[in-house]
């Protein structure tokens, strides 16, 4: 018999989750409007080819800074660009670096917070002093450093926003752990003889990841931001490719000309991070009910 059988804890089947993630769903209205609103996201990044009207480099110069017409409905950039076709294929580029930049952080920051946690002593404390000297730096200006270092591109930008990123899940999960790990079915797998590995994959993992759940739909959310800010600094998409942070960028240079060309690409970035926002907040609803009441 299983720890959980013993403790009279019943393991949660596939079926009962699947009830319980359609039940949420039902009940909150934003987690409906944000999983809609990031659903038709993806799918307009999966075929962008299909879907934007123009190339989003194809340059007109006789078509320089127009105003929204019938043939280019959100009008056209300092290049003669279709500014809804660079806002189509911009979506791809900001959601690749969003869930790079937060698969490099949950890569890097939650095996660390599990060894810190469920280690203790000498580690924890070496480790907890340099997760707080990371943490004491301003996140972009640890971003551009590291992007420095790595060189220009989207993905060495975002593989140094995930580094900044780490620490905080790193902190996040080790105080879960220390939590978890002194748990009565913690002590009880270690009375039927379960090893280190056996104990952190199957008790303290499983009831450590909620927090981080939470933080990494906010964490998209940021990521976004932090893509958007970097492409503005020419750190992260380069030209000629579309990015939401390149689009303002260059939109703000002409914003005494044509000041409509920053409103696209800044609902975009402001629309989706508002999505992940809410999705976030109404899973920490769903997974902790006295939220709700409160």
């Amino acid at each position: 018999m299983s720890v959980d059988g013993v403790l009279g804890v019943p393991p949660r089947t596939t079926a009962t989750r699947r009830v319980n993630f359609w039940r949420w769903v039902r009940s909150d209205l934003r987690a409906v409007l944000s999983l809609g609103y990031l659903f038709i996201l993806i799918f307009v990044s999966v075929f962008a080819w299909k879907i934007a009207p123009y190339s989003p480099i194809e340059q007109n110069v006789t078509e320089l800074l127009m105003e929204p017409t019938w043939s280019h409905w959100l009008g056209t950039d300092d290049l003669g660009r279709d500014v809804l076709s660079r806002l189509i294929w911009g979506a791809p580029n900001s959601l690749y670096a969003a869930f790079l930049a937060v698969t490099v952080a949950i890569v890097l920051g939650v095996p660390l917070g599990l060894l810190i946690g469920f280690l203790g002593g000498w580690f924890d404390e070496l480790m907890s002093r340099f997760i707080d000297a990371l943490l004491s730096f301003p996140p972009i200006v640890l971003a551009i450093a590291v992007t420095g270092a790595l060189g220009i591109g989207l993905t060495n930008a975002m593989l140094s926003v995930g580094f900044v990123f780490a620490p905080v899940l790193a902190r996040i999960v080790r105080a879960q752990t220390l939590v978890v790990k002194s748990a009565l079915y913690v002590d009880a797998a270690r009375g039927f003889g379960a090893g280190t590995g056996h104990i952190i994959w199957r008790h303290i993992l499983p009831n450590a990841i909620q927090p981080v759940i939470v933080q990494v739909t906010l964490m998209l959310a940021i990521a976004l931001l932090a893509e958007a800010s970097l492409s503005f600094l020419s750190l992260g998409v380069q030209p000629p490719q579309a990015s939401w942070g390149g689009m303002l960028a260059r939109a703000y240079n002409y914003i005494e000309l044509a000041p409509a060309q920053m409103y696209a690409p800044g609902f975009a970035i402001l629309l989706t991070a508002l999505a992940f926002n809410a999705l976030g907040e109404s899973i920490l609803v769903a997974l902790d009910p006295t939220m709700k009441r409160r």
